[in-house]
């Protein structure tokens, strides 16, 4: 595990305080608030660093940049909003899935994102 440097304790707070995954770009602008210094390209390196040692994981949707989000929250799915192309986390699941399963196979994951738009998009005028 690599040192915790103020750098690294600013990005892990940010992801840590989000209520959704976030963008490298959006960790630097909420890490920056505490670690002014931070560079995107250490922004990079630190994701990758924490992710490598299982204290975050990526949220990757298809044809998206990945997110990041704290490790250990629990099985959950995502919702992107098509108007501000923010993710949010969507706490349980949808039910038991082995029920689609053709016949023969074995289910090991799944993962089920959910699109439209966010209570925030809604409101604007």
């Amino acid at each position: 595990m690599e040192r915790m440097t103020r750098q690294r304790v600013s990005i892990l707070a940010a992801i840590g305080a989000a209520s959704r995954p976030l963008l490298p770009q959006e960790v630097l602008e909420a890490a920056s608030a505490t670690a002014p210094a931070l560079s995107i390209a250490t922004v990079y390196r630190t994701l990758k660093s924490l992710a490598d040692e299982g204290g975050i994981v990526p949220v990757a949707l298809h044809g998206e940049p990945v997110r990041y989000e704290l490790a250990g929250r629990g099985h959950h799915h995502h919702f992107r909003c098509r108007d501000c192309k923010r993710v949010f986390d969507v706490p349980g699941c949808v039910g038991d899935l082995a029920a689609l399963v053709p016949a023969g196979f074995r289910l090991e994951e799944h993962e089920v994102t959910l699109y439209g738009q966010c209570a925030g998009c809604l409101r604007a005028p």
